[in-house]
């Protein structure tokens, strides 16, 4: 995850800038249930409206809950599926809560109306983050329900007047890209407390639907417009919370930007960039599915380190028997390609595995989502890649595959 006001507010302020640290342990993203409402057209882990058998019962996600304390996790994010659709979620919920963890829910919104408010409140959650696909019928056609998007924006509303944070997910495909400034706006007048931006990962149906993955240079676009919209309202006193997340090379572009509008600020924004580190799977963020078993990160469901009902989760995160975990964790990480022969892999941490892994087989290789051109990573012969055309960052890009 790339914190973009983070790294924008040491820029306005560099000398009020704490140092970066590395949390304790690792981030866990539980997908409680697989079970879900909606079919959405990017899901990860291919959820459908019906139950899974073998899911964790409340005593057993309690007892890995107090194995992951001890691990010194510091957050949970409780997820799915639609997590509201486990009967339990609330207990838990709260057993988390008292057990001292930062709590977030990640939910479609489509559930959330009145009766759920008072739970989430008494629960405590310290953040609930709703996915949004683009604007009306756009949003709909994703989440391949009539209404969803109403649904879905009653559920931020509700949370904001009730003072729980609230912030939308946007997952950028060819589909909806020419639909972010709206939906940027629709962030604004709504006063909403967080937006993310998440780059298509090539897992699950996300994986089917690879070729409606943004082309570089659409990416480049919409990366400015999250970049100047979050320096602008910092410039006026306004802070809001962007996070992007699913392509690592965010913090380099980042790096680029800076060195464009700010270049005596570079070294400072560099050394922060490089203690962020970029790509975190399987060191400072980890799954645990539906199931128990234990992931790198979301997208590598098709990677099983072990399964919490057989060893603690402490265990297995921390057992360098399996090849892909101790190449993880490798610090730096053998890269091949073109991220190998990258100036800026001590930034980006060598991008998102899984897509090099989806693609050819092998996790080391290339990132083929990689957005920088060969020039600017200093990459030069048999490492390089075909130069990407530059675009114009005044046009609004068109979609690019026809509805």
């Amino acid at each position: 995850m790339f914190r973009v006001t983070q790294f924008m507010q040491a820029l306005a302020n560099p000398d009020a800038a704490a140092a970066l640290r590395k949390p304790p342990g690792p981030v866990v993203i539980w997908n409680l249930i697989r079970r879900c409402n909606l079919c959405c057209k990017h899901c990860y882990s291919i959820s459908a409206d019906k139950d899974f058998p073998g899911e964790l019962s409340t005593v057993q996600v309690k007892a890995v809950m107090d194995d992951l304390k001890q691990y010194r996790v510091p957050a949970l994010i409780l997820s799915g599926g639609e997590p509201l659709l486990r009967p339990d979620i609330y207990e838990v919920g709260q057993y988390a809560k008292d057990k001292g963890f930062y709590v977030g829910l990640s939910s479609n919104g489509t559930l959330i109306d009145e009766s759920h408010i008072g739970p989430l409140l008494e629960t405590g959650f310290d953040y609930v983050g709703i996915s949004i696909d683009g604007i009306g019928a756009t949003h709909d056609k994703f989440r391949q329900l009539d209404g969803a998007f109403d649904a879905s924006m009653k559920a931020v509303r509700l949370c904001q007047a009730n003072g729980i944070k609230v912030g939308l997910r946007f997952t950028l495909t060819q589909d909806n890209a020419e639909e972010l400034p709206e939906l940027l706006q629709i962030v604004d007048d709504e006063e909403i407390d967080k937006f993310y931006l998440s780059h298509l990962n090539y897992a699950g149906r996300g994986n089917r639907n690879r070729k409606d993955d943004v082309v570089h240079q659409l990416t480049r676009w919409a990366m400015d417009l999250i970049f100047d919209r979050c320096w602008k309202e910092l410039q006026e006193g306004r802070t809001r919370e962007y996070v992007t997340g699913n392509n690592d090379a965010d913090g380099v572009y980042l790096l680029y930007w800076v060195r464009k509008n700010y270049p005596e600020m570079e070294d400072f924004v560099r050394q922060r960039l490089e203690s962020w580190g970029g790509n975190a799977s399987g060191l400072y963020v980890a799954n645990i599915d539906n199931l128990g078993n234990v992931h790198p990160d979301t997208f590598w469901w098709d990677y099983n380190l072990g399964n919490v009902k057989e060893r603690p989760f402490s265990e297995i995160w921390e057992d360098r028997s399996d090849p892909l975990m101790a190449g993880l964790k490798n610090q730096p990480r053998q890269l091949k390609g073109r991220c190998g022969a990258c100036h800026y892999s001590t930034i980006c941490g060598g991008n998102t595995r899984v897509r090099a892994y989806q693609l050819t087989g092998d996790p080391w290789q290339e990132d083929p989502a990689c957005y920088l051109t060969d020039d600017e990573i200093g990459v030069v012969g048999d490492a390089e890649r075909l130069k990407v055309t530059p675009y114009s960052r005044d046009s609004i890009p068109a979609k690019t595959i026809s509805s």
